[in-house]
């Protein structure tokens, strides 16, 4: 996958200073802080329109976040595909909204399921297992630093 756009969100309210007047974020930063996140914060939304968020493990692959969840996770993303998934710190935060799918081709699960086992050292498989593939379509990242975050806020679109 190309490399996103970048560019300034429009935050005016937080002091967000133009994209000219300051660095934006290299996708690289976004993408290594995506990879190397353990728990993956997973924003989904009812049928009936009330919010969900929880913690999944997944892998971030080729710009896409793959990840396992069943339950009220999988019932929401099946109703309304669309969600957020952030990395798990605050501080150097990316947060990536896109379109969740299940992912059932065996052939395309077998190597993302083994590299899945290795981050986390717990054995998956393809059966007994929801996967799904996550789009990115919108990303935001910045460095929480107060001395950095109207500085480095950045938008990537995919």
């Amino acid at each position: 996958m190309a490399n996103p756009r970048a560019d300034r969100p429009d935050m005016p309210e937080y002091g967000i200073v133009p994209a000219g007047e300051a660095r934006l974020l290299d996708w690289s930063w976004g993408r290594e802080r995506l990879e190397a996140t353990r728990n993956y914060w997973l924003a989904t939304t009812r049928p009936d329109g009330r919010p969900h968020a929880a913690p999944v493990w997944g892998l971030w692959f080729d710009d896409r976040l793959f990840f396992s969840t069943s339950g009220v996770k999988a019932r929401n993303l099946d109703a309304r595909p669309d969600c957020v998934v952030t990395t798990e710190s605050g501080a150097e935060a990316v947060i990536v909204e896109g379109h969740a799918a299940r992912l059932r081709d065996v052939a395309r699960l077998r190597p993302l399921i083994e590299a899945y086992s290795d981050k986390y050292a717990f054995e998956m498989s393809v059966d007994g297992y929801e996967y799904w593939l996550l789009e990115p379509r919108v990303a935001f990242g910045f460095i929480e630093a107060s001395d950095q975050f109207q500085q480095t806020a950045t938008r990537w679109t995919f």
